[in-house]
């Protein structure tokens, strides 16, 4: 069983999106996957065609109150998963889990007494760095980090590396990023693409060839309660399938990443679009002097 987190703090970059669909993907080839709802705000539940407000139980009992997960999944036909649904209950969850004992190898303990065996158990994480985040990163084997090409971003990302170091220091030691996804892509954009290119540069083979383009019928299909396998099957066609992976040889590589100047490559990347970002304000403040000038 693969355990994979899908996170990054900074709210807006697709991490929802990005495990509802990757379920459905998944579920479409053939592999049994649990999707759990780790986000108060529910989307992913919603997304997956389950009305949260109408759910008895939630992830929040796993957490608070021990219950088990096999008496909260639920089966979702439209994509062909399973799902540990989320609600608001989950907000409380913060609060209360700060004097429980062993609080952040809650989700962990829950996942060791799953019934069923998965192929994959993707973690939709909440857009913060708080103990819900911790559980998750505790439990995962790796990480999935879907990011935009934007300098705030960046710092984002920047924040999580030095989350993720803690956690394999302290109470997760296999944990790994598994990969970076460009999520909300426009390649009309040269600042994104920019960045873009010192992603890779910085981070190799850790960055997904797969991009996932800013579409209307990407941010439509959670409306429906669907997928966008089944809502819109020509997006697949477009932008390649969400499922396609990169192969990555891990022992035999250009430029080994490790934990130690992942971090830096991170900084080094905020200081090349703090740059660009200066160089595009004096490129605006000539062209407006030249116009004025004219």
């Amino acid at each position: 069983m693969r355990i994979l987190a899908v996170t990054n703090q900074k709210g807006g970059v697709g991490k929802t999106t990005t495990s509802v669909n990757l379920a459905a993907s998944l579920a479409a080839k053939n592999k049994l996957v649990l999707l759990i709802d780790l986000d108060p705000q529910g989307n992913a539940t919603t997304g997956s065609g389950i009305d949260k407000s109408a759910i008895k139980t939630s992830i929040y009992d796993v957490l608070i109150q021990s219950k088990s997960l096999n008496d909260i999944v639920i089966q979702c036909e439209r994509g062909g998963f399973d799902l540990a649904p989320s609600n608001r209950n989950l907000a409380g969850a913060e609060v209360e889990l700060v004097n429980e004992s062993k609080r952040e190898t809650r989700l962990k303990a829950a996942l060791q007494h799953l019934k069923k065996d998965y192929d994959y158990v993707l973690l939709d994480c909440p857009p913060a760095l708080n103990l819900i985040t911790v559980n998750a990163l505790t439990a995962a084997d790796a990480v999935l980090i879907p990011m935009q090409c934007e300098y705030y971003a960046l710092e984002g990302l920047s924040d999580l590396v030095g989350t993720i170091k803690k956690v394999r220091s302290n109470l997760n030691p296999h944990i790994e990023i598994e990969g970076l996804l460009k999520t909300l892509f426009d390649k009309r954009n040269m600042l994104a693409q920019q960045v873009s290119d010192q992603l890779t540069a910085h981070f190799g083979d850790k960055v997904y060839e797969t991009i996932i383009p800013r579409n209307i019928r990407l941010a439509e299909a959670p409306s429906h309660g669907m997928p966008i396998l089944m809502y819109d099957r020509s997006f697949i066609t477009r932008c390649g399938c969400l499922f396609k992976t990169c192969r990555r040889n891990h022992t035999k590589r250009n430029e080994e990443v490790t934990w130690l100047n992942l971090k830096d490559s991170v900084e080094d990347l905020m200081h090349y679009c703090q740059t660009l970002m200066k160089i595009h304000q004096r490129t605006k403040a000539l062209y407006k002097h030249y116009r004025l000038a004219t």
